[in-house]
């Protein structure tokens, strides 16, 4: 069968959108071919900084001939009800339709549409101009004469090139010749820029790929990430060092060569005074270049590996140099700010009022800059205040939540005021993904206690699902008061996630609280904590308002009228916090039906519920408890069947009503169950609490044997169906049985 062979080659594209931009282009036409009729045995896509390529293997070389049946209205249906059928199926008169007679619904009309196959040909060509012109680059460009055109042709960096090429293995190829702004596709293609910019005629993949090979262009990206890194270890063994691996930048720089040559460059001795994570991200950001370290030891090395796109005849010696410049550039201005971080601010007598607030320390340099942070009145969010403000409202929450933790008051009062200092500091603002990191270093610096140190860094754990945690309580402490302040707050102005948006990464923070509070075993209930901190933003946002308003003479507000029901939004919380653990369980391995016998609308103990899950998972799984989760839905639906009918129901259950020992035996086997479920609920034992239930099973079988619930009589009627609803209550102390599938 027929192969395809596609190449768009340009100037360089981003490394970032690379493998992005492969994946999309071999969906777009795979999709597009088959859409059109044709199938395919695989597709492969490669990339490079100059290219994307697809090899589309096994393509039918024409799609299948089609014939459909399109039924339309009866013969003596209204005229217009009939013009809209012939237009739809695209005949211009009756008399091309075909009448068919139905005994039963009389004669209709009936469209016969042929559709005769097309050529893969003729399909590629006519579907490639519109994916290339709409391709979903986040940030195309135009360039040229053309690009004064409306509706000129966009691309993430100029469009040089296309190849399309079509046939078997062991056949000629043709090329499909579609053409798009002045581009033609053809059967010719460029190797590297510099080691071999010629043209290069190609068939199909094989020697395409063999052709580029020889052009100094390695086409397949895993290969060439496979050749930096073992080039990368191999000379730092070299060289009595090991490689500082990372995957992201590993990524980053095979996309930004097409001929991978690995180098290894210095730095002088000096800048190793500056903290590792400095010197790693300055010659990471900068110039794409990795770190190394000793065999064996802690810290950096002042060795350096960069990759290179060229063989260089010298051996890569002014390579090496010029690199080596920049990066002993880059580490002095990073040195720079590592000692300026350290020192006194020159305007210390502006910062009193600020450190008297947050009972900071002036002759501390981190102390300065959190003073500094809330004098120069940093905006966190226009409707959420300052940063200031923020850390006061973090301050509010950590005190909340502190005690039930078991942690320091005064150490985690400590952390939380010196949380955000490090945003002032030079080394953050030139490098913010430090934040924290730096945050840490400064405090052991200026003698915190270690809890404190550690916290300042791991508040902001954990970042991701895959990210590490918090380990200490009062680094537990600040993570969850800092996570659920700024979840809180953007509930109370309306700032939540919709759809795909999610400007403020509150669906991660949200999984940061569930991930510490079920992996570190904290007991927390939410919903008291969200309505006093939402109760403290509502009245700030109002004190704020009527300040305005004072200021300009208007009328007051209060905050019953500044802000919506704080209920709703306060349980819309919960139920945002609801969703993300149901996501969470569910990765672990939970049943979703299980999850939801279990959350209520206002749980808020979410280690509790998580408890719950388990215990139940575990007890459904076995014969006693699928055996009472029959009888008890069984229960279930009988009562919600006679609750919706209207049917009298006793208040309480009468003993002198009982006719037959099943029911004794039931309701003496739910008194003594009930009992002892309640016992083991009290002391959160929801294992022991499911065995006590799973005592019911024989009584409740027997009942549903033996008893006829609908009696005759009204009185044992209702006495009965209360009986059913002993069982209900009893089952619902643990979960809600009838949600539960099976």
């Amino acid at each position: 069968m027929p192969n395809l062979l596609l190449e768009l080659r340009s100037e360089e594209i981003p490394a970032r959108m690379q493998r992005k931009a492969a994946g999309d282009l071999k969906k777009l036409v795979t999709d597009a071919l088959v859409e059109a009729g044709l199938s395919y045995e695989g597709a492969r896509e490669y990339w490079t900084p100059r290219r994307l390529t697809l090899d589309i293997h096994g393509l039918t070389a024409r799609s299948a001939d089609v014939r459909e049946e399109r039924k339309g209205p009866r013969t003596d249906a209204p005229e217009k009800a009939i013009e809209g059928f012939l237009r739809g199926a695209g005949l211009s008169s009756v008399s091309e339709a075909q009448v068919v007679s139905d005994p039963k619904k009389g004669d209709f009309y009936v469209a016969v549409i042929s559709k005769p196959g097309r050529s893969a040909e003729e399909i590629v060509a006519e579907v490639m101009p519109g994916i290339i012109r709409d391709f979903p680059w986040p940030k195309p460009m135009r360039w040229g004469k053309a690009s004064a055109k409306p509706g000129s042709l966009t691309w993430v960096r100029p469009l040089q090139s296309i190849v399309c090429t079509f046939g078997t293995e062991h056949e000629e190829t043709a090329v499909i010749p579609f053409e798009i702004d002045g581009i033609t596709a053809s059967n010719i293609t460029y190797g590297h820029r510099f080691h071999a910019p010629g043209a290069i005629t190609v068939k199909r993949f094989d020697d395409y790929a063999a052709s580029l090979e020889k052009a100094k262009v390695m086409l397949d990206a895993e290969r060439r990430k496979d050749i930096i890194l073992h080039d990368a270890r191999d000379i730092a063994f070299a060289n009595g060092l090991e490689l500082v691996e990372d995957e992201g930048l590993l990524e980053e720089v095979s996309g930004l060569v097409e001929w991978p040559q690995v180098l290894m460059g210095s730095f002088e001795e000096d800048y190793l005074s500056i903290p590792s994570e400095i010197i790693r991200l300055t010659i990471k950001t900068n110039q794409k270049c990795f770190v190394t370290r000793p065999q064996g030891g802690e810290g950096l090395s002042n060795k350096f590996i960069l990759v290179a796109n060229i063989e260089a005849k010298d051996g890569g010696k002014e390579i090496v140099h010029g690199n080596g410049k920049v990066v002993r550039a880059r580490l002095s201005d990073a040195l720079h700010f590592w000692k300026r971080d350290q020192g006194n601010l020159p305007d210390l007598e502006t910062l009193v009022a600020s450190a008297e607030k947050f009972g900071l320390d002036l002759a501390k340099p981190l102390d300065q800059r959190m003073a500094k942070l809330d004098a120069l009145n940093v905006t966190f969010h226009a409707k959420l205040g300052t940063q200031g403000e923020r850390v006061q409202r973090i301050r509010a929450m950590a005190a909340k939540i502190a005690f039930p933790l078991g942690a320091d008051y005064k150490l985690v009062d400590r952390a939380v005021v010196l949380a955000k200092a490090d945003l002032r500091t030079e080394a953050v603002g030139e490098f913010p993904e430090l934040q924290g990191v730096m945050g840490r270093k400064y405090a052991a610096l200026q003698g915190e206690d270690a809890a404190v140190s550690t916290a300042i860094e791991d508040h902001y754990k954990p970042q991701g699902p895959s990210d590490q945690l918090p380990g200490e309580k009062i680094a537990i402490t600040v993570a969850l008061a800092d996570k659920l302040d700024t979840l809180i707050g953007f509930w109370a102005v309306d700032e939540k996630p919709t759809g795909s948006k999610d400007p403020f990464a509150l669906r991660r923070a949200a999984l940061g609280v569930i991930r510490i509070i079920l992996e570190r075993g904290v007991r927390l209930t939410l919903l008291p904590r969200i309505a006093s901190h939402m109760g403290r933003i509502d009245a700030d946002i109002s004190e704020k308002a009527n300040g305005r308003k004072a200021e300009q003479g208007g009328d007051y507000l209060t905050s019953q009228g500044a802000v919506d029901d704080g209920q709703s939004r306060q349980l819309d919380l919960l139920s945002f916090f609801h969703d993300r653990l149901k996501v969470y369980l569910r990765d672990q391995g939970a049943r979703y039906d299980l999850i939801d016998a279990v959350l209520t609308p206002e749980a808020d103990d979410l280690l509790l519920v998580a408890r719950r899950v388990e215990a139940l998972t575990a007890f459904i799984t076995s014969e006693d408890g699928k055996n009472l989760l029959a009888g008890t839905k069984r229960a279930t639906q009988i009562l919600a069947a006679e609750e919706k009918k209207g049917t009298v129901i006793a208040d309480g259950v009468s003993e002198n009503l009982f006719r037959l020992d099943a029911e004794r035996e039931l309701f003496a086997a739910i008194t003594k169950a009930s009992a002892e479920a309640s016992a083991a609920i009290a002391n959160e034992d929801f294992r022991s609490a499911m065995q006590a239930l799973s005592a019911l099973r024989a009584p409740v079988d027997r009942f549903f044997e033996e008893v006829l619930v609908n009696d005759e009589d009204t009185a044992i009627r209702a006495n009965r169906l209360a009986l059913l609803r002993l069982i209900r209550d009893a089952t619902g102390t643990v979960a809600d049985f009838s949600k539960i599938a099976g």
